[in-house]
């Protein structure tokens, strides 16, 4: 789909310099520009770009002022804020890119389900007894829908991804292709001969609205109760969490995260890479974890730790430059210690 220099600045109520009948038919970063490319520019780190891109446009904000010649082929759309004006035309350029309302044939809807308007089921989709799927949803192929699971309004599940029985989806939610919500709980009890017996794990997931769940993630369905992601939570390709944990609200965890069971993570929590947490922690409100951190006590709020185990980023960095000088203060103590041998050697 093309649209002109003109129409783009109609949307963001910018101003155009240079040719407003130019035409765009896709996006690129400003450093990898091309013909019929729009760009955007707002940090001043990739300004340099600017002066050869081959982009035809580039958003920039109201106050940017070239420092040399800019590309003769090149039109300028002033804002506000070039940032959020590029997000929120990426945000009309994948709305574009949305599946049409249709039910793809091979797949199976059981006769018991409620289906709302609007629905994209792709092929191989299977969808179980006794489904609730609210309006506008869109389902990709080879997803599998399990009994009695809820999905609100506005959610898009994306392919190959797996939803158990009893789960609960919220409205607007994002599960991307492979994540796999409502396993078991790693739930075992060694009985009397060392063997490991299976607890069942007859809980469910509950995820509320707005929550994204990003590829090959898994949530654990609840011993008993739910697991349960709150509202605006954002987490990340690869992240693990355990049966019966919380997260709380507005929380962010990246890759590779894992979250033990039964531990609860509170609201505007960030959580790094890599970090692990251990089972039945009370992690508090608008905590910071850097990445690669491993946490095995409960985090008062506002607390921003690193470390494994982890503790106050401030004392760690310290500890941190402490470490690092170990080898040359070992030196010293056996350079001292070789000389008192010296000194008191009859």
């Amino acid at each position: 789909m093309k649209f002109t220099a003109e129409q783009i600045a109609g949307m963001l109520n910018g101003k155009v310099e240079g040719d407003p009948s130019i035409e765009v038919n896709s996006l690129a970063k400003i450093e990898e520009g091309h013909t019929g490319a729009l760009s955007f520019l707002s940090n001043p780190k990739y300004e340099e770009y600017i002066y050869n891109t081959d982009s035809s446009v580039c958003i920039v904000n109201d106050t940017f002022s070239p420092s040399s010649s800019l590309p003769i082929t090149l039109t300028l759309i002033k804002v506000d804020d070039a940032y959020s004006c590029f997000a929120k035309l990426l945000d009309i350029y994948d709305s574009m890119t949305k599946e049409e309302p249709r039910i793809e044939s091979p797949s199976f809807i059981d006769d018991s389900a409620k289906i709302g308007e609007g629905l994209y089921l792709g092929a191989f989709a299977y969808v179980g007894r006794d489904v609730k799927i609210g309006d506008n949803v869109a389902i990709y192929p080879n997803v599998n829908i399990g009994n009695n699971v809820e999905i609100g309004d506005g959610t898009i599940v994306y392919a190959g991804a797996t939803i158990y029985r009893d789960c609960i989806i919220g409205k607007n939610c994002i599960i991307h292709a492979g994540s796999v919500i409502g396993a078991d709980g790693f739930g075992f009890a060694p009985d009397e001969k060392g063997e490991f017996q299976k607890i069942p794990q007859i809980g469910n997931v509950i995820i509320e609205d707005n929550v994204d769940v990003g590829a090959n993630a898994t949530i654990d369905r609840a011993t008993m109760g739910s697991t349960i992601i709150r509202n605006g939570s954002k987490i990340d390709n690869l992240v693990q969490i355990g049966h019966n944990a919380e997260v709380g609200r507005n929380t962010a965890m990246a890759a590779q995260v894992g979250i033990a069971g039964s531990s609860k993570v509170g609201d505007n929590v960030m959580i790094g890479g890599q970090v692990g947490l251990a089972g039945h922690l009370k992690i508090g409100n608008k905590v910071m974890i850097a990445a690669q951190s491993g946490v095995i006590g409960d985090v008062k709020d506002g607390a921003v730790i690193m470390g494994a185990p982890a503790f106050d980023s401030k004392e760690y960095k310290k500890s941190y430059l402490g470490f690092r000088r170990l080898p040359r203060i070992l030196e010293r103590i056996q350079v001292l210690e070789n000389k008192i041998k010296a000194l008191t050697k009859d």
